[in-house]
């Protein structure tokens, strides 16, 4: 009812993944904020999911399709993993040529027995390893964003999505024939607000940035 038939107007409540929404979904705000200033956005970064059908929030990309039967789902990318490292590490450590080389190099993981919001985050301790020598990460941190910026500090290798690392504009990708599990993002919202221009125009925005930015 807040919406005028001609401009999308009212409050929108948008969550995401920390890292998602921290790295890549904040910068490009300004520009749907420009395009549409009637609208009053806000966004909840959280590596949990919201309940949208209590509206905690009105719209949510999401790792994973959602299991309720009552929103709907848009995919929006499929988003891939690889190894990163910064010159300054690789420069003191070297760079491994095989994924058995990685016995000798700090590996930054997610943790065992947390629950992440991606399937299989700790793929990269397990990459080339003998059962009979695992590894010990440096680092083990339950959030692919501190992953990211413990990586970027040069404290070990990490298995990073895609956008993160181009977003960095600094890590280097090593292992290039290591890939990790693809990870696919949806664009979610409750079956109520089908026909919200608020939603409708976010959707479409967001569509186009992955398109530009080669996001997958």
């Amino acid at each position: 009812l807040s919406e005028s038939k001609d401009r999308p107007s009212g409050p929108l409540k948008v969550t995401t993944t920390i890292a998602f929404g921290s790295t890549w979904l904040t910068p490009r705000l300004r520009e749907f904020k420009e395009l549409y200033p009637e609208i009053q956005l806000s966004l909840l970064v959280d590596d949990s999911e919201l309940d949208l059908s209590m509206r905690e929030a009105d719209v949510a990309i999401r790792m994973s399709a959602p299991r309720q039967p009552d929103l709907v789902q848009r995919h929006l990318v499929t988003i891939h993993f690889h190894v990163y490292a910064m010159p300054e590490y690789l420069k003191k450590y070297g760079t491994p040529r095989r994924p058995e080389d990685l016995d000798d190099h700090r590996i930054i993981i997610y943790g065992e027995g947390i629950r992440a919001p991606i399937a299989n985050p700790n793929w990269l301790i397990e990459a080339g390893a003998k059962p009979e020598r695992p590894r010990r990460p440096i680092l083990e941190v339950n959030s692919t964003y501190g992953i990211y910026r413990a990586c970027l500090s040069g404290l070990g290798i990490a298995a990073l999505p895609d956008y993160l690392a181009q977003e960095s504009g600094q890590l280097v990708r090593i292992l290039p024939e290591l890939d990790g599990p693809p990870i696919d993002a949806f664009f979610v919202y409750p079956e109520e607000l089908r026909n919200s221009k608020r939603i409708a125009v976010f959707r479409d925005f967001l569509i186009r940035k992955v398109a530009e930015g080669k996001l997958g």
